[in-house]
């Protein structure tokens, strides 16, 4: 796959990700907070297995030899959903999405900064430095009323 289909991509589970809070937010309103978190990864982890039974090629067997940290995703995930289902009625939609791709940018530099997980590393430099920096400049502007 190339960059900039990934890119394309990501672009794209970017808006999902800023629509997700939001019809979380109102099926909570139906259900509950911690009911909604659950529904809408019930909903997403019966997709997913859909697609792995029709089109993937790994093997679930290999949780077997996962360590505990590389199945947390699954909590983290369930951290930020519920977080975004309690923010976004009492903040707004943008303010919780400012916050949260500033956090993303900033951890993220870090996370390749150190190469964690065994990722390659990319040392953090004046540019990306400047960049986390614009970016925390707009979301305090954009979360600022």
């Amino acid at each position: 796959m190339n960059q900039m289909l990934l890119l394309f991509l990501m672009f794209c589970g970017g808006a999902a990700v800023a629509f997700q809070p939001s019809i979380n937010g109102r099926l909570a309103q139906k259900t509950g907070v911690l009911e909604s978190s659950c529904i809408s990864f019930s909903v997403g982890a019966l997709a997913l297995l859909i697609l792995v039974f029709l089109v993937g090629k790994g093997d679930l067997r290999g949780i077997g030899s996962a360590t505990w940290w590389e199945l947390s995703g699954g909590l983290l995930g369930a951290f930020f959903v519920t977080m975004t289902i309690v923010a976004v009625p009492r903040i707004g939609t943008t303010a919780a999405m400012a916050s949260v791709i500033a956090a993303q940018l900033a951890t993220g530099v870090l996370l390749d900064h150190f190469g964690m997980f065994g990722f390659r590393e990319i040392p953090l430099d004046g540019k990306r430095a400047f960049g986390i920096a614009l970016l925390m400049a707009g979301t305090a502007l954009v979360v600022r009323r």
